[in-house]
């Protein structure tokens, strides 16, 4: 799945929103430190009253909030996995609603399958359809945007963690005096979901029940145990790992320095193939790419050797790279340099303003800019470089 993808989708929950119908909804109550469910109840979710359903939609809008490879992960199932996730889904996708409950419990056996949660937790599948229009709006057409909708049917599941109930001191107007009140039921804490996925995956106007979109609880901490275990899916990179292996092959490559100007050429090498990929999937670079990119970024690279520290760093000489895990936000101040003295901010395309001199023996950071620069209001006044 793609940004657009993913934010089409989170976009429509909300009230009164002719274009999905969630029609089930299923909470199911597992204890702390146990692996058997407490509770389960299914109900309609049109039968919640309206603050209880804008609780639920923020909580599934949260869900799928994040970076694609850091925070949500579009995941391939494993071939042959006994028990598969994928099956299990969609039969319960496919099934009546006493099949989807039965279904969405074999699901909820596997995430707690020797595996206790610390907390009371609360997991919630829904079963829902998303109608999106073939076209986009036009107020001056004669047909309207709604006559002709592709509809998608999925699952989204959120697993929820529980808060301790407060403690309070209160004072009571009419008998005059201060009571200690304590609530015993526990706060299902839904601003922040812990984890979660929505089956199937969505390209453009196609499912694709060979992938799910798996939500991890922070950025770029995937729970590779959930992902192996409960949704049988293969292994996966997240971007920061990408990133990092990137920088290993180029350390390994061209050595532990670089200057601004050619790793900005870099950045700016594989934000052009970013921009200009036409394919629903976002690029890849293998080691090939990589040698391209630092040739043409001014580096006299040698290609075996490239392969040969991919083979090293990834234990997979054709192991390819997400591009859009590598380069930073290209137009925001995403790059940190930082020193003893101060800490600067910088766009990946503006690197090649930057470079590190040497001045009376010290060496500095010089930046260069077009107009003055302003300390607390003021105009810094200009000194001559070598004064």
């Amino acid at each position: 799945m793609e940004k657009k993808d993913i934010a089409g989708i989170r976009k429509q929950f909300k009230a009164e929103n002719d274009l999905l119908r969630i029609s089930e909804i299923f909470n199911v109550y597992i204890m702390k430190e146990s692996t058997e469910i407490y509770h389960a109840q299914k109900q309609p979710f049109e039968l919640l009253d309206s603050d209880q359903q804008e609780l639920f939609m923020n909580n599934f809008k949260k869900v799928l909030t994040g970076g694609l490879n850091e925070k949500l992960f579009e995941l391939k199932f494993q071939r042959d996995a006994e028990n598969s996730s994928q099956l299990i889904l969609h039969k319960g996708l496919l099934g009546g609603t006493d099949d989807w409950q039965d279904q969405m419990l074999i699901m909820t056996e596997k995430m707690i399958r020797d595996q206790p949660y610390e907390k009371d937790t609360v997991i919630t599948f829904i079963r829902a359809e998303y109608m999106k229009p073939t076209k986009s709006r036009n107020d001056e057409a004669e047909t309207s945007d709604r006559d002709a909708v592709y509809a998608h049917r999925f699952i989204l599941c959120t697993v929820n963690k529980t808060d301790e109930p407060k403690k309070e001191i209160q004072f009571d107007y009419i008998e005059k005096e201060f009571k200690y009140k304590i609530e015993v039921d526990p706060v299902i804490d839904l601003k922040n979901p812990i984890t979660g996925f929505l089956f199937p995956c969505f390209t453009n106007q196609s499912a694709d029940v060979n992938h799910i979109l798996y939500a991890a609880g922070k950025a770029n901490e995937p729970d590779y145990r959930f992902i192996d275990e409960v949704l049988n899916s293969e292994e996966i990179m997240t971007a920061k790992e990408d990133k990092a292996v990137f920088e290993q092959v180029i350390r390994n490559v061209v050595g532990d320095q670089l200057s601004p100007s050619t790793l900005a050429k870099v950045y700016g090498e594989i934000n052009t193939a970013i921009e200009e990929n036409d394919e629903d999937e976002s690029p890849k670079l293998d080691y090939k790419d990589v040698e391209r990119v630092l040739s043409n970024s001014g580096e006299k690279v040698d290609g075996e050797k490239i392969r040969q520290a991919f083979g090293m760093i990834t234990d997979n000489e054709s192991y390819k790279l997400k591009a859009s895990s590598i380069v930073p936000k290209y137009k925001s101040k995403s790059i940190k340099i930082n020193t003893k003295v101060a800490n600067i901010s910088i766009s990946p395309q503006d690197l090649e303003f930057v470079r590190q001199v040497n001045y009376n023996g010290k060496r500095c950071i010089m930046i260069e800019i077009e107009e003055d620069a302003e300390i607390d209001g003021f105009k810094m006044l200009p000194e001559a470089f070598n004064e």
